[in-house]
Parts: C-alpha cells; sequence; structure tokens
C-alpha cells in the first residue's frame, strides 16, 4: 500500500479518504501561496535573499451573463470609428464585457439627432442584449477600473462630471452612459426634438429623476481628467451648434410625450462588418422630421 496509508490502521471509507484528499489539497494551495509570495518558508530550503518563484497568474474572469449594446450615434467621422470600434472591442472583451457595437449611422438630410439615433439603436439592438451604453464616438476610456458591467441598481454614468475631460457640471449625464433596457423603457427613452448639437442630455436627466431612478457614477478611480482621450478636433470639425426659429426656448423644456414610443425612422441598410478584426453592426438610419412640430431639423 502506499507509504502515506500506512500511517492510518485498519481500512479507511471513501468519505474519510475524500477528506484526507481535501486537506491535502488544500495544503498545497497554502503552501504554494506562502511560498511565492514571500511569507513564510523558502521552498527548498532556500537561503533568506534568494527570489522566490513567481506566483501563478489569476485565472481570467468568467463571461457574464449579461450581454451590452455599445449604442454609437455617427455621421461622418470615420477617422475616428477607425480608432473608436478596435480599441472598445478590445477595452471590453479584456473585461470580459459581452457586448455588440451599433454604429448608428444618420443617412438622411436633416440635422444630427443623436437622441433620436439612441432610441433607433435601443429598438434594433435585438433581444440578446439587456443593457446598452449611449457612446459617443469620440471619447475613449484610458483607466482600465471603469465600469462597464450592467447597471442594475440604476443608470451609471461612466464618464462624470469630474472625470470628462470638457463637461463638469453636475447634471452632465451625456459622454457613457449605461442603462438596463427596463430602465431605459421606464424613461421612455429620450426626446425626439433635439436636432443639432446638444440639450438632448441635459433633457434626458430630467427624465431619469421623473422616473425614480438614480444616477451613480465611478468610485475610486484616481486619473482625473486623464481617464478618457477626447478624440474631436474642434478646430477642423465645427458642431452645429445654431438655434432657429422657436429651438432657442423648446431646447430647456421637457418633452412629456415624445420618445422611444414616437420615433419615426427607417432603417435604409444594416450590414455587419469588422474594423481592424473588431466586429460591428452599421445601421445606416433615415429619421423622419414633421417640420410643423420641429421646424428646426432642417436649415430651411
Amino acid at each position: 500500500s502506499p507509504p502515506l496509508l500506512r500511517l492510518f490502521p485498519g481500512r479507511l471509507s471513501a468519505f474519510p479518504l475524500f477528506l484526507l484528499a481535501l486537506l491535502l489539497g488544500f495544503a498545497s494551495l497554502l503552501w504554494l501561496q506562502l511560498s511565492c509570495s514571500g511569507e513564510g518558508p523558502s521552498p527548498g530550503g532556500q537561503h533568506r535573499g534568494v527570489p522566490r518563484q513567481p506566483c501563478p497568474p489569476p485565472a481570467p474572469a468568467s463571461w457574464g451573463p449579461h450581454r451590452l449594446a455599445l449604442l454609437v450615434p455617427f455621421r461622418e467621422r470615420f477617422e475616428e470609428l477607425l480608432a473608436f470600434v478596435p480599441y472598445m472591442h478590445r477595452f471590453l472583451s479584456k473585461k470580459r464585457i459581452r457586448h455588440h457595437i451599433f454604429i448608428l449611422n444618420q443617412v438622411d438630410h436633416f440635422r444630427f439627432n443623436r437622441a433620436s439615433l439612441i432610441n433607433v439603436g435601443f429598438l434594433e439592438s435585438g433581444n440578446d442584449t439587456d443593457y446598452i451604453a449611449m457612446h459617443d464616438v469620440d471619447l475613449l476610456p484610458l483607466n482600465e477600473h471603469l465600469d462597464y458591467s450592467f447597471p442594475e441598481a440604476g443608470p451609471f454614468h461612466v464618464a462624470s462630471p469630474e472625470l470628462h475631460p470638457l463637461y463638469h457640471y453636475q447634471t452632465y449625464v451625456g459622454g457613457i452612459l449605461l442603462l438596463t433596457k427596463q430602465h431605459y423603457e421606464l424613461c421612455n427613452g429620450m426626446s425626439n426634438r433635439f436636432w443639432g448639437w446638444g440639450r438632448e442630455d441635459d433633457e434626458f436627466y430630467r427624465r431619469i429623476k421623473g422616473a425614480g431612478l438614480q444616477v451613480r457614477r465611478p468610485s475610486g478611480i484616481t486619473t482625473g481628467y486623464e481617464t478618457f482621450q477626447h478624440l474631436h478636433d474642434p478646430a477642423w470639425r465645427k458642431r452645429d451648434q445654431k438655434r432657429i426659429a422657436a429651438q432657442k426656448q423648446e431646447q430647456f423644456k421637457v418633452d412629456r410625450e415624445g420618445g422611444l414610443n414616437n420615433v419615426r425612422y427607417r432603417i435604409e441598410s444594416r450590414t455587419d462588418l469588422s474594423v481592424a478584426g473588431a466586429p460591428c453592426t452599421v445601421l445606416n438610419i433615415l429619421l423622419d422630421c414633421d417640420t410643423d412640430e420641429t421646424p428646426w431639423c432642417t436649415f430651411g
């Protein structure tokens, strides 16, 4: 019989043998941890000052049960897109976040409408995703500790005011915002009345509050305004900040009627492609506008 069994008199049943094996396995793991971490005796009677063996790397985290729809409003910013898609695919894969990147490309002749594009992306993202990231194409996360996991407790503002390189007011929820699909529906999505650049996020903040939800933000991030890389160059890519007709007054109002329930659009094409090996889906989207309701959707 093996030498170890000779230490025990008589016959051993299966259960004590199982306990013995379990204890030996635990002791082996404990010895390995102590010997490679520099605590406890050196393996093989090594003298002091002799480097200990390195600890084995931890096993990679498992892929979670949730799947993220990364919704990226887009129009004619291809150089930013070529950087964004492979970067975000690597970033999320490293964090074991299952994800699908949707490029929401507005191809009509109306002014850019970020909020409507996000509504369309939400409706077209499919049942295999259960939460969304409203994500600007010109904002890349540099800190690997930023959390993109399922925001079960409520909307999670990744690009919080104390971290975003440009926007620092406390009610800001733009840049990168995570929500469960259930919470986005509870808000009825975003207002479709915001044509041109800006203000749709401020209105959405009021929707979040009206739905009884609390915005959460990152904690323990020490990289400050260097947490993100901002790709946008305003010197040669001007934003559409014009205010037309009654738009200047209307932009500060809460839209209590519209959102997911009345976004008007048509999908011209849906294409799955790879950017430097990173998969994504491009939706070419034709938005529609009631010029009697929002005459500022055109430059007229």
